[in-house]
């Protein structure tokens, strides 16, 4: 009744754990088959890994392919950096969100700007030097005078404009 124990060192990576990280590069490389020429150009990788997913455009219309082209862009995924990846495939499905965060913070910047003035204008302009003290000062007070006189809100549209291409 001698048996030996074996001790599993923890550098050796199960089977499973090997086949659970190829179907998740096997995931991204079909998110990235998914995407446009023009997307592609936004995201990270070798010519390799760019070549495979074009060859993959071109099969799309075999299935067996195509599964056999996307478990290849998988394996040369190993040799990428995933994380990288995987940041741009995110930020290319969620642009529709991050533009209303970005619109969200402008209009809380324009609505400080009004109510702070000149402190507020000082550390706008540290930010963003190019953007004009005077021009932001006349938009801000005229804002102030129609928030006082009850008056569509014109000046703080024209406010917002002025900002948008500059802070966003």
């Amino acid at each position: 009744m001698n048996k030996k124990v074996e001790v599993i060192e923890e550098e050796e990576i199960s089977k499973t754990q090997i086949k659970k990280e190829a179907d998740a590069l096997k995931l991204i490389g079909r998110e990235l088959v998914g995407l446009s020429k023009k997307q592609l150009l936004q995201i990270p990788g070798s010519e390799l890994l760019f070549h495979a997913i074009s060859v993959a455009h071109k099969i799309s219309d075999k299935n067996e392919a195509l599964r056999r082209q996307i478990q290849y862009i998988g394996k040369v995924l190993r040799n990428e950096d995933c994380d990288a990846i995987r940041t741009a495939i995110d930020k290319l499905n969620n642009k529709h969100q991050q533009l209303t965060h970005a619109t969200l913070r402008l209009e809380k910047l324009r609505d400080d700007l009004i109510a702070e003035g000149d402190s507020k204008i000082n550390e706008l302009l540290e930010q963003f030097p190019s953007l004009e003290r005077q021009k932001l000062r006349q938009l801000i007070r005229q804002a102030n005078k129609e928030k006082k006189a009850e008056k569509p809100a014109k000046a703080a549209k024209d406010l917002f404009a002025y900002l948008k291409p500059v802070c966003l």
